[in-house]
C-alpha cells in the first residue's frame, strides 16, 4: 500500500452513494484515500451529502472531471447519464469505478469499456457481493476443485420493491435502466455466480411483469439453464415476492454442495465434512435497497486502489462484467422468442 493517498472524487449523491460514503469515510480515516470533491447535479443532494458526511462538494462537474489531482473517480449515476462522463474522464486519464450495470444495453457497454481500453485506463464495475468473506472462500473452493465436477446450479433471487419504488421516473425502463429485475438486481447474483461457475451457454426463460406492479419491464424471470461442460441449472429472479427474502446461489458438485444464502456459506463435502463460513446480514433484497453493510463496497474499492497502484486490472473489470450483460440478453431473447438461445448468438 502506498504511503501517498490516493485522490478521488464522486459523481452522483443518490440513493446508491450510502454505501460509497461510509466506505469513504473509513478509508480516509485510514490514510488510504483523499476525496476531494463530490458532485451531483442536484444542489440539495450535494448540500446534503456535505451536511452527514463533512465530504467535500464542488457546484460545477467540468472543475471535478478537469482536476489534474484526481486519479479515480466514482460514477453513481443511472446507467443513461453514463457515457459523456466516461469519455471526458478517460480523455483525461482518470481511472474509473462505476456502478452495475456497465450501460443499458450490451452494445452501449461494450462501447464504454472500449473508451476505457483505448485510452489506457480502468474501468471497475461495483458488483459487491463478490467481497463478502463467504463469496471469497466460495471462489476459493471452486478454484481448487473442492466440489469436483459441477453437476447441477440453482440461483434464487426472491426480492420484493414496493410501487412507489417503480414510480421514479424511469425505473424498471429501457431508457434509463435498461430493464427490470434482471439488470437492475439479480445482475448480482448472476455476476457472482458466473464469477463461481463459470459460463453460461446455452438458457430457456420466461420473463413477466406481475400484477404487483405497473412499470415498463419485467419482474419475474424463470429460466433452466446449460453450462459450459454440460451441467444444468435453474433460475427464479423477482421483486414481486413480498416481503423479500435473501437470495441464493446452490452449486452442486461430484464431492458436495455449495449453499451460498446472502453473506451465510455452507459447504456439505460427500466425504463428510460440512463447512460453515458468515451470517445472514441482509442484503437489499426487501422493501429498503439500501439494507446491508457498507463493508463490501469498501473491500472493493480497497481492491481498485491496489490495482491502480500496483498496476493491475481489478478484480471486477468493465470487460469481465460484459458475461452478465450477454447472459441477461439470451435470458430476456428467450423469453421474447419463446425458444432456447445459445449464449454464443449474443456474444
Amino acid at each position: 500500500m502506498s504511503a501517498t493517498p490516493i485522490t478521488l472524487g464522486v459523481i452522483g449523491l443518490g440513493m446508491a452513494s450510502l454505501p460509497h460514503a461510509k466506505s469513504l469515510i473509513a478509508l480516509q480515516q485510514a490514510g488510504r484515500i483523499h476525496c476531494k470533491a463530490a458532485w451531483s447535479p442536484s444542489v440539495e443532494r450535494r448540500q446534503s451529502f456535505n451536511n452527514r458526511w463533512h465530504l467535500p462538494v464542488v457546484d460545477d462537474v467540468a472543475s471535478l472531471i478537469n482536476d489534474p489531482d484526481i486519479q479515480i473517480v466514482i460514477l453513481i449515476i443511472p446507467p443513461d447519464a453514463r457515457a459523456e462522463y466516461v469519455r471526458s474522464l478517460a480523455r483525461g486519464g482518470k481511472h474509473i469505478l462505476m456502478e452495475k450495470p456497465v450501460e443499458r444495453t450490451t452494445q452501449a457497454a461494450t462501447a464504454l469499456v472500449e473508451i476505457a481500453d483505448a485510452a489506457d485506463v480502468q474501468l471497475g464495475i461495483v458488483f459487491q457481493q463478490r467481497f463478502r468473506d463467504a463469496s471469497l472462500r466460495a471462489r476459493e473452493v471452486m478454484l481448487q476443485g473442492g466440489l469436483g465436477t459441477l453437476t447441477s446450479v440453482r440461483v434464487e433471487v426472491p426480492w420484493w420493491r414496493e410501487q412507489t419504488y417503480y414510480d421514479k421516473v424511469g425505473r424498471g425502463s429501457l431508457d434509463r435502466d435498461g430493464g427490470g429485475v434482471l439488470i437492475s438486481q439479480a445482475i448480482h447474483s448472476l455476476d457472482l455466480m458466473l464469477a463461481l461457475t463459470g459460463p453460461v451457454v446455452e438458457v430457456a426463460a420466461m420473463a413477466a411483469t406481475t400484477a404487483h406492479h405497473s412499470m415498463e419491464c419485467e419482474d419475474f424471470v424463470g429460466a433452466a439453464l446449460r453450462f459450459e461442460n454440460g451441467a444444468t441449472g435453474s433460475l427464479v429472479a423477482t421483486t414481486a415476492e413480498y416481503p423479500g427474502a435473501t437470495e441464493r446461489i446452490v452449486i452442486a458438485g461430484s464431492e458436495g454442495t455449495l449453499y451460498l444464502s446472502g453473506a451465510e456459506l455452507t459447504i456439505h463435502y460427500r466425504k463428510g465434512d460440512t463447512e460453515s463460513l458468515g451470517a445472514d446480514t441482509g442484503s437489499g433484497g426487501g422493501a429498503d435497497p439500501m439494507d446491508f453493510p457498507h463493508h463490501w463496497h469498501q473491500r472493493l474499492i480497497e481492491d481498485f486502489l491496489d490495482a491502480i497502484e500496483q498496476g493491475r486490472s481489478p478484480a471486477v473489470t468493465g470487460r469481465d462484467s460484459l458475461r452478465v450483460h450477454q447472459l441477461i440478453d439470451a435470458l430476456l431473447d428467450s423469453s421474447h422468442r419463446r425458444r432456447h438461445v445459445m449464449l454464443a448468438d449474443q456474444a
